[in-house]
Parts: C-alpha cells; sequence; structure tokens
C-alpha cells in the first residue's frame, strides 16, 4: 500500500515554506471549499489510495492532487515542495478561462460567436483579405477550426504585433470545417475581448469569476502589447482549478448566483468539432481522449467526462454523471497514461455500490523523492568556499563559487544565488539566465523571472555534485551538473523539457572554469 512507502511517509515541512505564504492566503483560506470524507460522498477511498499507488509505480511526478464529490473536497494533496499556497503554470488549461472570458462577453452583449474576427481589428489587416479570412467568426477560433494551412503559433509569438501577424497567415481551408489544434487561436479571443472590455481577460474575469469563487492570486502572461497570451501562461492555485471546475459542473452557478448563463456552459463544453485520428494498434480511438471531440476550448472525455487540459498534466476533469471534479497538477510527458489511470481507479471508486474505507492520511505526507546520491565527497572540503573564474559564456556569467554550511551547498555566481539541501527541498528565489524552462517562448519576459525554486544537491562520485532546481510555480525542475577535475569546474544544466526528450539539447552551454 502507497501509505507504507518511504517517499510517501515523509512527513511534508510546508512550515518552511512560510516565506512564501502571501498576505491574503489566511483570508483565502476562509473561502476554501467545504471538505468531507470519501465514504461521507459515497467514494471508495481505497480506489483513491490505488490510484496513488498506481501514479507512483508507473513513475508520474504528481505535484498537486484534488477530487470533489457532490460540491465537497474528499481526497486532497501535495507532493513536497509544493504547496496549497504556490500558483502553478497551467499551459494550456488557461484556454479554457480565456474561452470562460468569451462567454461573459457574449453573456453581457459585447460580441457574439457568430462575428467576424476580422471585424475587431480593422487597422491590422493584410493588404489582401481572402475569402477565407473573411468568413473566420469568434466560434472557429474556439472550435480550434480557423483553416490556418498550418499551426501559426509560433510564427506569431516570434513578432511583436500578434494579431497583425495571426491574420497574416494562410486561411487554406474554409473556417469550421476542420480542426487543428491552434494556441494562437486562444491568444485571438483574448485579443478580442479585451479590443470590446477594454481589459485584459485577467482583469475582466476577476470580479466575474475569480472573486466570486474566492480564487485569488492568479497572474497573467502577456504578449508585446500589454494582452493576456490566453492559449498559455495563466498560473492559479490548485483549488482555484477546484473551484472552477465545481462552478462548471454547477452551470455556471455559485453559491445561489448565476454568474454565467448555463446555456453557455453547456454550449462551450459539448461536442462541437471531430478532431482527425483513426485507431491505432495500440490504441483504439473509443480509449483515445484526444479524439473524443472538442467544444470552445474542452476536450470531450471518454464517457461523459469534459475537461481542460494543458501541457505535462494540468487537468481539470469534470464528471457531470457522477457529480464529481478531479484536479491535477504534475510533470508527466504521458497525458493518456495520466487519463488511463483515472478511468482505471477512480471513476469507480465514484460508482461504488459500496464504498470501502481506508486511510487517506498520507495524503498529507506526500513527497518527491532525491535522486539518488551522498552527502558527502572527499571533494568537498577542497572546493568550499572557493570561486572558480568562468570562461567566456553566453549566460553572462564570470565566475561560480560554492560554500558548504551545515547540511546545504550554496551555488552563487555574481547576484545569482541558489542554496541546496543535502537531505531536503530548500526554499528560496532566484533569477539565473535561461530560467524557469519554458515550452513556448511567447510571453516570455524581456528580463530573468524571479522564480521561487526548492533545491537539492547531491554527489553523485566522489567528483560530481548535482543539484536539482524546482521551479514551484511551473511544472519544471533543472538539473544543475558540476563536475570537478584538479582545479577546474565544468557546470551543465539540463532541463526537465529537454530530458523529456533524448534527441534535445539544453540551449544553455556548460560553463567552464578554473579556482582563483
Amino acid at each position: 500500500m502507497f501509505s507504507s512507502r518511504r517517499t510517501f511517509l515523509q512527513q511534508a515541512s510546508l512550515s518552511a515554506f512560510s516565506l512564501w505564504l502571501p498576505k491574503s492566503y489566511a483570508e483565502a483560506t476562509s473561502s476554501q471549499l467545504a471538505r468531507s470524507t470519501p465514504e461521507a460522498q459515497g467514494v471508495s477511498a481505497q480506489a483513491i489510495l490505488d490510484f496513488l499507488e498506481a501514479i507512483e509505480k508507473e513513475k508520474m511526478e504528481l505535484h498537486s492532487f484534488m477530487m470533489l464529490r457532490h460540491g465537497q473536497v474528499i481526497a486532497e494533496g501535495w507532493w513536497e515542495p509544493y504547496g496549497p499556497e504556490l500558483v502553478h503554470t497551467m499551459y494550456s488549461m488557461s484556454k479554457s478561462f480565456t474561452s470562460t472570458a468569451v462567454g461573459f462577453a457574449v453573456a453581457e452583449g459585447k460580441l457574439s460567436v457568430e462575428d467576424k474576427v476580422i471585424s475587431f481589428f480593422p487597422e491590422d489587416l493584410p493588404s489582401t483579405i481572402s475569402q477565407n479570412l473573411a468568413a473566420m467568426r469568434v466560434q472557429d477560433l474556439l472550435t480550434m477550426s480557423t483553416g490556418n494551412e498550418k499551426e501559426p503559433t509560433q510564427t506569431v509569438v516570434k513578432a511583436e504585433h500578434w494579431v497583425r501577424t495571426f491574420l497574416a497567415q494562410n486561411i487554406a481551408h474554409p473556417p469550421g470545417t476542420k480542426f487543428m489544434y491552434n494556441s494562437a487561436a486562444t491568444y485571438m479571443c483574448s485579443a478580442i475581448v479585451q479590443k470590446v472590455t477594454g481589459q485584459t481577460v485577467l482583469d475582466y474575469l476577476t470580479p466575474r469569476l475569480f472573486q466570486p469563487l474566492g480564487i485569488r492570486g492568479m497572474k497573467w502572461e502577456t504578449c508585446p502589447r500589454g494582452m493576456n497570451t490566453g492559449g498559455w501562461g495563466l498560473s492559479i492555485q490548485t483549488e482555484g482549478l477546484a473551484k472552477f471546475g465545481q462552478w462548471l459542473l454547477q452551470k455556471g452557478q455559485w453559491q445561489g448566483k448565476q454568474l454565467l448563463p448555463s446555456a453557455w456552459v453547456d454550449e462551450a463544453t459539448r461536442f462541437h468539432i471531430q478532431q482527425p485520428g483513426d485507431d491505432k494498434p495500440d490504441r483504439p480511438k473509443a480509449k483515445n481522449d484526444w479524439l473524443q471531440g472538442y467544444g470552445y476550448q474542452f476536450w470531450r472525455c471518454q464517457g461523459t467526462a469534459f475537461r481542460g487540459d494543458g501541457a505535462f498534466g494540468q487537468y481539470t476533469i469534470v464528471l457531470p454523471e457522477q457529480d464529481a471534479v478531479i484536479v491535477m497538477t504534475s510533470e508527466n510527458k504521458n497525458m493518456q497514461g495520466q487519463l488511463d489511470l483515472v478511468w482505471k481507479h477512480l471513476l469507480p471508486a465514484l460508482d461504488a455500490a459500496v464504498p470501502i474505507r481506508a486511510d487517506l492520511s498520507g495524503l498529507q505526507q506526500l513527497k518527491l523523492g532525491f535522486p539518488k546520491g551522498s552527502e558527502s565527497s572527499p571533494m568537498a572540503d577542497r572546493i568550499n568556499g572557493k570561486t572558480f573564474a568562468l570562461e567566456k559564456n553566453e549566460l553572462g556569467l564570470t565566475e561560480v563559487a560554492f560554500t558548504q554550511e551545515a547540511d546545504q551547498w550554496t551555488f552563487t555566481s555574481g547576484a545569482h544565488r541558489v542554496s541546496c539541501g543535502l537531505n531536503s527541498w530548500h526554499p528560496g528565489q532566484a533569477a539565473f539566465p535561461g530560467t524557469p524552462p519554458r515550452l513556448i517562448s511567447g510571453g516570455k519576459p524581456k528580463e530573468p523571472t524571479i522564480s521561487k525554486i526548492a533545491a537539492h544537491a547531491t554527489w553523485l562520485d566522489a567528483a560530481t555534485l548535482q543539484m536539482t532546481w524546482r521551479y514551484l510555480e511551473t511544472p519544471h525542475h533543472d538539473r544543475v551538473m558540476c563536475r570537478f577535475e584538479a582545479d577546474a569546474v565544468t557546470v551543465t544544466f539540463l532541463n526537465s523539457i529537454t530530458a523529456m526528450n533524448p534527441k534535445a539539447k539544453d540551449p544553455r552551454p556548460p560553463l567552464k572554469g578554473r579556482m582563483i
């Protein structure tokens, strides 16, 4: 059973992260969802344990998990060093919030899904407007059926003017006829909302959705012209996701108030268009959660469920038939595998004729394991307190220093300083060049981002100190390898996105230096 395993039994030390606790966190907790137990809501707790054990067995990395039934939280947990007070990058889970902003604008009469996209941006149109571009509607943006010849996002985010660049792309197919995943189309929805409301999507949603639901602390990246990126870039707490899912389950109603017409929620989450794809030898179409149809920035799932999701396993899964919501934040490459475990273990738990009781206290003691190694090395005394002058490098760093104090190593380079626990995740902040890792460049700040970090260090062998830097408001982490030889050091980087692709190479060059 998972609760007997070391990685799940080590006591979480979230108090060590109090320096990150926002002043409004106490206020935020006062608006928390109600809590209950699985058995009180007719759910098998044992199946939840089985799910967590399967996640561990499959070596999937979850950062948080929350399960609701009948509007109450029946299971929740955060894998240390992640915690409930931290926001988490949503990637494409952001799209479902952008769709919701469009819904509010429609409800307020500011636009219609039948409106033509070009009508909002007369000053940004190409010199020649094709028939297909002229025909493109807001609905086509929402359903990922714009008719683009190729997915335009990477082209769009390299430009200064994203709207103008999107409108200049070739629209090869009649809009509304072919599904093609298109994050730039969602950005256009964000741009349209800002055009008709005078507010960013984040500002527009705050009094209409976030404040009524008691969601705080969220933030959203912007394009060079100050519009929220729409298709990605939202950061939000896990419970905020859960509230959003429950609000959708309640068809736009919250605490007796209809915030958004239920007809819009039905329209946004129903089947609108079929994704291309057929049966594969290892997976029939009926079991592929990316081939069950698409709504307005929501995916249909196997059965009657729907979801918002983002890269690496950011999920809000709504199960109307079971009156349940499941939320996860993660860093996983196998997102279908993650859903498979939900369908295998958690879905049956909701339909259990006789719920089986089990001890869920282990959910309060979840912890991500450390890389295997040693806390000490013969090299430690030689490098402790020493500075290494670096060869010229693209990161603009001139030196690095290593210092050991008690049970931690500190890596310092100029103004950049990261302290790493030898037997714990050490909290801190840093703005090291090239961090945090990102899947998409659009919305990236021009200056290095100050990131909340939890770091660990271990000696892989007598001459190799490996540091792991976890960027706690993203799914990602860095592996920083320091190899010492005589009076020299070589520092290499491998971010967790690159590590998922054996053919990829971390964009940061190795740092080479000699002891001063």
